[in-house]
């Protein structure tokens, strides 16, 4: 016989389904030692009028990414059910308990939930969650932004991505709207490890998915806040979801071809970067190097980029680990 799964606990507060701006809660049931019968509230914005496609906004996947929160909380509280063609789910703050936390992973269980999906309805606050919005938002929606940056451990160029798929007219679907979303750079993202993720799991069920890596040092700028909101915007008039044309402004187009573009620190210690963000690098040309951070006398190990192309991405504290990601070199098109 198969698995039974149990049906998922989380209820929403409001009705997903009805004309007009509703503001409410994913209630998830969670006994704890200082709340026996309490729940995890997670916010949500459901605003709608008649037929049309249907939208689902999403940040706080990781609890320490901040411009999709900062973006989508200002789009719940601004935008008008009359300037809607359809529907908009707004999910500001999808991974509640590591958002109140500040950290990229669950408090509650150490759960990543970018690594959860597709989810279990019986299993962990985090698969929960996870679950519920697979099962019960995903299906909903004809297109998805899932927003992120770099947390307190990376920084990025500000880009919005979409990925390489089997099904090329889903593809292109999915790389026409990480156009109109227009941030500074655009990317043809590779991922370093895609099982679990929410974007798989959007994918998988047919959607057009966008994805974003908007900044990061664990805090967010006015710049990228106003990347995130004028995307989301743009997003939403290329759906038809809003009317209007996007307002669009140069883009530079990025691809990230194979797994050089990954350079992974061989060993610990005092990180020196040599090239900043959006700066050219050539193939085999030092990026960084890593100081001994316990003694001195020693020469540095030098950290060479595998490909040409420019710094996209890179660590932020000024200590790594061996295995720590150190940068990104992708390739203008």
């Amino acid at each position: 016989m198969g698995e039974i799964m149990m049906k998922n606990p989380i209820q929403p507060t409001i009705p997903l389904d009805a004309d007009g701006v509703h503001h409410g809660f994913l209630k998830l049931p969670y006994s704890r030692d200082d709340s026996a019968w309490g729940s995890v509230m997670i916010p949500i914005t459901v605003i709608a009028n008649g037929a049309g496609p249907t939208a689902l906004l999403t940040g706080g996947n990781h609890g320490d990414e901040y411009e999709g929160p900062i973006a989508l909380q200002n789009l719940a509280t601004s935008l008008s059910a009359d300037e809607v063609r359809g529907r908009v789910i707004i999910v500001p703050i999808m991974n509640t308990p590591a958002f109140q936390a500040g950290t990229r992973c669950s408090p509650i269980d150490g759960g990543n939930m970018n690594r959860n999906f597709p989810g279990r309805s019986d299993g962990s606050v985090t698969q929960k969650i996870a679950h519920y919005v697979a099962t019960h938002l995903v299906p909903l929606a004809d297109i998805v932004l899932d927003f992120h940056s770099g947390g307190r451990t990376l920084d990025f160029l500000p880009y919005a991505a979409a990925h390489v798929l089997d099904n090329k007219i889903q593809e292109s679907a999915c790389m026409a709207a990480m156009q109109a979303f227009n941030a500074p750079y655009s990317v043809r993202m590779l991922e370093i490890d895609n099982v679990g993720m929410f974007d798989t799991e959007v994918e998988t069920q047919g959607k057009v998915f966008v994805t974003t890596e908007l900044g990061g040092a664990g805090t967010a700028t006015a710049k990228s806040v106003a990347i995130a909101g004028k995307g989301t915007r743009n997003l939403l008039k290329h759906a038809g979801i809003l009317s209007g044309a996007p307002d669009l402004s140069e883009t530079v187009q990025l691809d990230m071809p194979d797994e050089d573009c990954f350079q992974f620190s061989m060993d610990a210690g005092l990180i020196e970067y040599l090239v900043d963000l959006g700066d050219t690098v050539q193939k085999n040309q030092m990026i960084a190097r890593i100081w001994p951070s316990d003694r001195t006398g020693c020469d540095p190990v030098s950290c060479v980029a595998k490909r040409a192309g420019i710094l996209a991405a890179r660590h932020v504290p000024g200590l790594v680990k061996m295995g720590d990601f150190i940068g990104l070199v992708a390739v203008p098109v």
